[in-house]
């Protein structure tokens, strides 16, 4: 295992194959990034980095999905839009 940077460290996928235990505790301080052939091929990052990664990309993908409503709420006319009531009688509701 090669430390890369302060939070980050590079194994060989035979490495991993052996010491994995090793390296799940390693995960407490760094990544990891798994090689073959000296390529890299996949990333290991204990399960509470991941969740907090998770919870930006929400926020990222609700600014995003929230600014492209306003955009198509700017650029649509009123008279496009349908009341509750209307909807749910085009849908079946009532």
């Amino acid at each position: 295992m090669i430390i890369v940077k302060e939070d980050t460290a590079l194994v060989g996928i035979s490495e991993f194959r052996t010491k994995a235990e090793e390296i799940f505790n390693e995960l407490k301080t760094h990544k990891v990034i798994i090689e073959r052939r000296n390529k890299p091929v996949a990333v290991l990052l204990s399960l509470k980095k991941y969740k907090q990664m998770e919870e930006v990309f929400g926020w990222i993908e609700d600014q995003a999905l929230g600014y492209l409503a306003k955009e198509r709420e700017k650029s649509t006319p009123k008279a496009k839009y349908l009341s509750l009531e209307e909807l749910s009688k085009k849908i079946g509701l009532i």
